[in-house]
């Protein structure tokens, strides 16, 4: 068990909610034994609220909750860019901050963070349909279109509804751990991680058929991760040249093919780190990373840390 779990997460369901926006945090954070948190879905005051596409919400907590939170999630609301929400609902969320809470938008959700001013000089991105939209409304914020999330520390936002899911399970990778977020992923069916700097949106005037093949690749290369990996052998498993994978590889993840596969073996490592007694060298070699000092220098670069000191983290108190 992480040593510092979420414990409290309030959802803030806002006029014209968008429903998966509303539902994956929800969800993803819900009270189980395997990560002990407890979720209060509020809105301006406890009641109905009328939400997007036909649906409404009955919510048992009104902006109190968010005085409660360690974490707060904004879902994502229809047309954030005609009105502000109430000044009440801005103050609450500014309150929250203030005291230490961490503020996540999913997707128009950044709208009203955005509104209360906490975003002004930082990163932070939102659905493509409305990064224009946001830039335009407030131009103190550095608008990135081009990602799934961002995290300002204080300040997360992501994209789309699907994006909602790659922020949760981020947050949950550095409250918890990977194996936790791992978990969460296989219970939700959803992709294990997804870089925050993967585009979130390319336009394209006809299909593009390498995505799937791309997929299956790296699929491919998570079971091989102790064995030698090259780009030539991952271009020659997808059938394509080295060059058109590369290419095609940045964007759809975010980082070239050997910074994917380096990332791939350090969430291996913290895996192992986190539910094995094997030894840094031992794990080095079962990740695919050599040597116990390879190994550290990876992490130290990457996470900030040391093999010896994420353990610790991630196994106080199993």
């Amino acid at each position: 068990m992480a040593a510092s779990p979420l414990r409290r997460v309030a959802v803030l369901v806002l006029a014209g909610a968008k429903p998966l926006d509303v539902g994956i945090p929800a969800q993803v954070f819900t009270t189980r034994p395997s990560m002990p948190c407890e979720v209060r879905v509020c809105g301006a005051a406890p009641g109905l609220v009328t939400g997007g596409d036909g649906l409404a919400y009955a919510v048992s907590h009104g902006l109190e909750a968010l005085a409660w939170a360690d974490l707060v999630f904004v879902p994502g609301y229809r047309f954030p860019d005609r009105e502000d929400p109430p000044q009440a609902i801005l103050d609450a969320l500014i309150a929250a901050h203030d005291r230490g809470a961490r503020l996540a938008a999913i997707s128009t959700g950044a709208f009203a963070l955005a509104a209360t001013g906490l975003l002004n000089g930082k990163r932070a991105t939102t659905h493509w349909h409305y990064t224009q939209a946001l830039a335009a409304k407030h131009p103190q914020v550095q608008v990135d279109e081009n990602v799934l999330f961002v995290d300002e520390g204080d300040a997360l936002t992501s994209a789309g509804a699907a994006s909602g899911i790659d922020l949760c399970l981020h947050i949950l990778r550095s409250e918890f751990g990977v194996a936790a977020s791992n978990h969460t992923a296989r219970r939700l069916v959803a992709a294990p991680y997804r870089s925050g700097g993967q585009a979130q949106y390319v336009q394209r005037s006809v299909p593009e058929p390498h995505g799937a093949r791309f997929a299956a690749t790296r699929e491919w290369a998570l079971h091989r991760l102790e064995e030698p990996l090259t780009l030539h052998l991952l271009a020659r498993h997808a059938a394509v040249s080295t060059r058109t994978f590369s290419r095609h590889f940045l964007k759809e993840t975010g980082h070239t093919p050997m910074q994917w596969v380096v990332r791939a073996r350090i969430d291996r490592a913290r895996e192992l780190l986190e539910q094995s007694e094997c030894s840094i060298e031992q794990i080095a070699a079962m990740a695919g990373l050599g040597t116990g000092a390879n190994l550290r220098q990876h992490f130290q670069r990457i996470l900030g840390t040391s093999p010896a000191d994420y353990r610790r983290t991630f196994t106080c108190g199993t």
